[in-house]
């Protein structure tokens, strides 16, 4: 049976309508990626106003707000999210580094303990051990910091800022000889860098005096 021309004419120009709408429809995510965050921020904020419960736009919009550093703001929509599910892995990685830079440590902690239990190998789990690992030395519990830091550069191994703080928490423990390793596995990395070298020269003066 033949369908009627028409029909084909209708249906080619609806497709090619609803393409170029879904083109033009603006992408928050996109926008963040872009590093166009406030733009983020107001896509989000519509997306929100029509579906207040768009877990995806919650999730962005929180994204967005970090990086523009309105940690109340972003707070506030991260709890919404957590209301929308409970059990969003991003949305606990969010509220922990929102209390990380707000300087709430047990908080922080609480929320990425809850991260590495339940998403051992999730997108973010790098940064979740590495902020675990700047709560510990804050704390002043290195090991604990050593073991959290040694995690994330497990996770990313050419981070050479990441390798100076595991250097600098063994170095604060004692671990003079793993302090070394890690200073200079950072300097493989970036030869440039002033706090490796430094670290380096401080620890064999130390031992040299041994």
């Amino acid at each position: 049976m033949k369908i009627p021309v028409k029909i084909i004419f209708f249906s080619f120009l609806f497709t090619l309508s609803f393409g170029i709408f879904a083109q033009r429809a603006p992408d928050a995510l996109a926008e963040y990626r872009a590093g166009n965050f406030e733009r983020a921020v107001l896509i989000c904020r519509d997306e929100i106003t029509a579906n207040p419960n768009n877990l995806e736009s919650h999730v962005v919009i929180c994204w967005s707000l970090i990086r523009l550093n309105r940690l109340d703001e972003a707070m506030r929509y991260a709890r919404a999210g957590r209301a929308i599910h409970r059990f969003d892995v991003r949305i606990t990685q969010i509220i922990g580094e929102i209390h990380y830079y707000q300087g709430r440590n047990d908080e922080a902690l609480q929320f990425f303990q809850e991260y590495a239990a339940a998403a051992p190998e999730g997108a973010r789990i790098d940064w979740v051990y590495y902020f675990m690992g700047e709560i510990y030395i804050r704390q002043g519990r290195f090991r604990h910091a050593d073991i959290a830091l040694s995690t994330a550069v497990h996770w990313v191994p050419g981070n050479a800022a990441w390798w100076v703080r595991l250097a600098y928490t063994r170095e604060s423990a004692g671990d003079l000889s793993g302090a070394i390793e890690a200073y200079e596995r950072a300097l493989s990395l970036n030869s440039q860098l002033t706090d490796a070298q430094r670290g380096i020269e401080r620890i064999r003066r130390t031992m040299s005096a041994q």
